[in-house]
């Protein structure tokens, strides 16, 4: 699954997700873009998820009727030691995430 990372989210978090194709914002060229703005160019770039930590986005943005979807990581903070404990539910949330859906994972 092709996975863009938000800007809010550690670079080198992107080697803790095995098994899909992970991109940062910023290496995407999406840096400084604003959410739905952001999600728009995600999509027509071909990404199928776009991975945050940002819990107000599901409130400020509707994805269903796009093909990209949002997974909300739900952790203490965005430092790498409170993701990495949520990486299983986030693998698990990516196997089941439907396009145009919102999903959290813990």
């Amino acid at each position: 699954m092709k996975v863009l990372l938000d800007e809010c989210l550690p670079v080198d978090f992107r080697h803790h997700l095995p098994g899909h194709e992970v991109h940062t914002a910023q290496w995407a060229g999406f840096k400084g873009l604003k959410n739905g703005q952001l999600l728009q160019q995600a999509e027509i770039a071909g990404y199928q998820v776009f991975l945050t930590v940002d819990q107000g986005l599901p409130q400020q943005q509707n994805p269903l009727k796009r093909s990209i979807s949002v997974l909300v990581i739900r952790a203490r903070t965005n430092q790498m030691e409170d993701l990495l404990p949520v990486v299983g539910g986030i693998l698990a949330a990516l196997d089941e995430v439907q396009p145009g859906q919102i999903a959290f994972a813990s």
